[in-house]
């Protein structure tokens, strides 16, 4: 459970972290200034396990993968939106940052609301206003991919002749 943060449509990469702080790929250094020029209080105030909840078209822009690392090093849970550009889908789930779709959720959270999310069934719940949502659940082997903290860390624990079956 964690409290929500919201953003609009078309949130780009380049307002997720700004191009000028993209000279690590440190999780906790790129999470310092994560959102900073489109809420500001987002960094000092984020608790691990908060929920982010986008519009449509979530991680559009550049195909950094300094974006989902940042969001991921501010410790949040999982992201909720319409629909995600597809490198920033592919590139958090890489870098084992669990995404979800589901608009009607991301239509009815509002700031700050206490959100309850179940990665492995997609359930949805709105603790502030008593409401449930059902996503597209993640496929095991992307829940696996995010509980080894990205595609890197499971491929390394798993035997890839077993994974091409």
């Amino acid at each position: 459970m964690g409290k929500a943060w919201t953003f609009g449509e078309n949130m780009n990469t380049d307002e997720i972290i700004p191009g000028r702080y993209n000279i690590t790929i440190d999780p906790q250094e790129l999470a310092k200034n994560v959102f900073c020029e489109v809420k500001p209080d987002y960094a000092p105030n984020v608790k691990a396990g908060d929920i982010i909840v986008g519009g449509q078209n979530f991680g559009c822009g550049s195909s950094r993968e300094h974006a989902p690392i940042a969001i991921k090093g501010s410790q949040a849970k999982c992201i909720i939106a319409p629909s995600y550009a597809r490198i920033f889908f592919r590139n958090a789930i890489n870098i084992g940052l669990p995404i979800l779709e589901c608009p009607e959720a991301a239509a009815d959270i509002s700031e700050g609301d206490e959100v309850d999310v179940d990665l492995s069934s997609g359930k949805i719940r709105n603790l502030s206003n008593g409401h449930s949502y059902q996503a597209r659940p993640l496929p095991d082997f992307v829940i696996k991919i995010a509980d080894a903290g990205g595609i890197v860390n499971f491929l390394k624990t798993h035997d890839i002749q077993e994974l091409m079956g």
